[in-house]
């Protein structure tokens, strides 16, 4: 039987109640206005700064890049579809966003591993740590995490454009993802959504379950270590350990379905492009005495003076 493809699709987005939209644009608006300025002052920071030369701030500097550009890929379009009547998206835009978005949050996860590695070499390897995490080291484990997210996106994709769309064509979510788009194919879809849970589901648990692991190892390490050595480590691995649970838990109850709630599944999916990237810069620089050191000497008066 042929199927004739739809050529758009309509997203009917994270509200339905006309009148909070607009309340609700203007919050992630400055949202997302807060989610660049900070996450690019940190990347500007440790690019001004002595703190590049570290590998944790090296990381930081990648993941602060990624934040920015995982947020911006749905972001724009939820806050212009909660002020228009009718959000529609092209088809090649739909799978365009979803790579996108596929492809800066598995970034982002595979960085979020470097990190937690990063970590464990600094405190259960300590005398072999510059020649483990030369900047060699660095470039390649970011270079691999853009080529596992590369492969995990394409992979989204190519699922994606050999099912037939013959309608209904709204999706019911505010931005293009698969699973929301394997419910609106005119196929049995059943076996891809368990290769996808497979795949993408088990793979952020056991990556969520390694993490927690790697943290546990380091923390009963610290046992031996002096009381100021641990304090700080303690305040490094605890900034760490908050980004994994704020991105890995939502990100887990959204593609291992516990139940048919999509309505949960755009609640869960805001905490990991909005809510985390929000809290990131705050999260890795309130507690931070470097990083809060480095800010002011490259956004301090002088700096201001001597730009003018």
């Amino acid at each position: 039987m042929e199927y004739e493809n739809i050529t758009e699709f309509i997203l009917l987005g994270l509200i339905s109640n006309a009148d909070v939209k607009t309340p609700c644009s203007v919050i992630f608006s400055l949202c997302y206005l807060a989610i660049l300025s900070g996450n690019l002052a940190i990347l500007l920071t440790i690019r001004g700064s002595h703190l590049g030369e570290q590998p944790m701030y090296f990381f930081l500097s990648y993941l602060s890049f990624m934040d920015v550009c995982f947020t911006s890929t749905v972001a724009p379009k939820l806050i212009t579809d909660l002020l228009v009547q009718w959000n529609t998206i092209s088809f090649s835009g739909c799978v365009s966003q979803m790579f996108h978005a596929h492809f800066f949050g598995a970034t982002e996860i595979f960085i979020l591993v470097a990190m937690a590695y990063d970590r464990y070499v600094a405190i259960c390897r300590p005398l072999h740590y510059v020649v483990i995490m030369s900047r060699r080291a660095c470039y390649i484990l970011v270079m691999a995490s853009v080529i596992g997210a590369f492969i995990h996106s394409l992979m989204q994709v190519l699922i994606i454009i050999q099912l037939p769309f013959c309608g209904p064509n709204q999706i019911d979510h505010y931005f293009c993802d698969i699973f929301p788009l394997l419910k609106l194919a005119c196929t049995d879809t059943r076996l891809l959504k368990i290769i996808i849970v497979t795949t993408t589901g088990v793979l952020s648990i056991l990556t969520f379950v390694a993490l927690v692991i790697s943290y546990v190892i380091i923390l009963s390490t610290m046992r031996t270590r002096s009381s100021e050595g641990r304090r700080k480590a303690l305040s490094t691995c605890g900034s760490h350990i908050t980004v994994v649970l704020m991105f890995f838990l939502p990100l887990i109850f959204t593609y291992v379905p516990m139940a048919n709630s999509v309505s949960d599944d755009k609640v869960f999916a805001l905490f990991y492009t909005m809510i985390a990237p929000l809290f990131n810069p705050l999260i890795y620089t309130l507690r931070n005495a470097d990083m809060k050191n480095a800010m002011r000497k490259v956004w301090g008066p002088h700096k201001l003076l001597e730009g003018t």
